[in-house]
């Protein structure tokens, strides 16, 4: 009976355990090749991850956790933004200024398409079919038609744009203004922006998820701070501690779970509920691992990492360890392999 009732409260224990930790490390993808990264993005139905990595995307078939292609010619990628129904990925390519219009079947470059100076985070917004291009030294985004390619608007934003998210439904575009502090809204149908709001107590927000039944957004910010934002008002509604350089966010509509990716090995988990934030996990992972990306039909989240030799006096990050660059796999307890 004791022996029983022990194995009853340890697998109670296990239960307890993974009811407040959901996340786990499930495996790490390697990566060929050396060099920076930036941003990560899902394409859920196809299973397909592209990492923007050196000059070039990687894009890995999730099905298998293995590198099927790359776009190339890419100087300075930072960020990748999905048109499936297109049969379409653009790609900002900021030490050319330019925008890579690429066929997602084959994975070639169609044709590029100038920007601003610098762009940085990149936006397909359905039902216009149009792409955005935030410019980081331009201060600005080009707006560019998806099929043809024809830019249809440049708009100023006064500030250094980062992350951004579109509402489809109310026709608006949201974007993280990191030196300003603020959110700009743009109107979708008049290229404009209609208002800045002001993400006090948050400063200097990188990354940017939406839940857009609910109308709330989540704003990474550099004061170890992740908040949700009305996006409705520009209310700031809660907020909850995160680590420290956070690059990235995201959202799980279905688990109602929000992400903060660090720089310093900590992504912390929160569920929204309503109009409060209640932190969950704070999932270890490793130094760098500052951006990532979520795959809402598996939940499963994925981080780009590497490894970096100790800085050097007066440096704030050593050189990075050549052939330590991957994918880090992180998973829900039942989807753990």
């Amino acid at each position: 009976m004791k022996k029983i009732v022990l194995a009853g409260l340890i697998g109670l224990a296990a239960m307890v355990g993974r009811a407040e930790e959901p996340y786990h490390f499930i495996k790490e993808i390697p990566i060929a090749g050396d060099g920076g990264w930036d941003y990560l993005a899902v394409d859920s139905a196809a299973q397909r991850l592209y990492v923007s990595h050196a000059t070039r995307v990687v894009v890995l078939d999730l099905s298998k956790d293995a590198v099927v292609g790359e776009i190339t010619n890419t100087p300075g990628v930072h960020g990748i933004a999905l048109a499936p129904k297109l049969n379409r990925a653009f790609v900002s390519n900021g030490k050319e200024s330019k925008i890579s219009v690429v066929d997602s079947q084959t994975l070639q470059t169609l044709f590029k398409v100038d920007t601003g100076a610098n762009p940085d985070c990149i936006l397909f917004v359905p039902g216009k079919n149009e792409v955005y291009a935030f410019n980081g030294r331009g201060q600005s985004a080009t707006v560019i038609a998806a099929d043809t390619g024809k830019i249809v608007a440049t708009i100023p934003l006064g500030g250094k744009p980062e992350f951004a998210q579109c509402e489809p439904k109310t026709g608006r575009i949201f974007n993280n203004l990191e030196d300003k502090s603020e959110v700009a809204v743009i109107d979708a149908e008049s290229h404009q922006v209609v208002t800045n709001w002001l993400i006090a107590p948050g400063e200097s927000a990188s990354g940017m998820a939406i839940d857009r039944k609910h109308h709330h957004l989540f704003l990474g910010c550099d004061n170890h701070l992740m908040a949700m934002m009305d996006s409705t008002s520009g209310k700031i509604l809660a907020t909850v501690p995160i680590g420290e350089g956070v690059d990235a966010n995201a959202f799980d509509p279905k688990t109602h779970f929000a992400f903060a990716s660090c720089g310093d090995g900590t992504t912390t988990i929160a569920r929204a509920d309503g109009d409060t934030l209640t932190v969950v996990q704070v999932l270890k992972t490793e130094p760098s691992a500052r951006t990532l990306a979520l795959d809402p039909a598996t939940h499963k989240i994925y981080l780009a990492a590497a490894k970096f030799d100790a800085p050097a006096a007066g440096q704030r990050r050593g050189k990075m360890v050549p052939g330590t660059f991957k994918i880090l796999v992180y998973g829900m307890a039942e989807a753990k392999e």
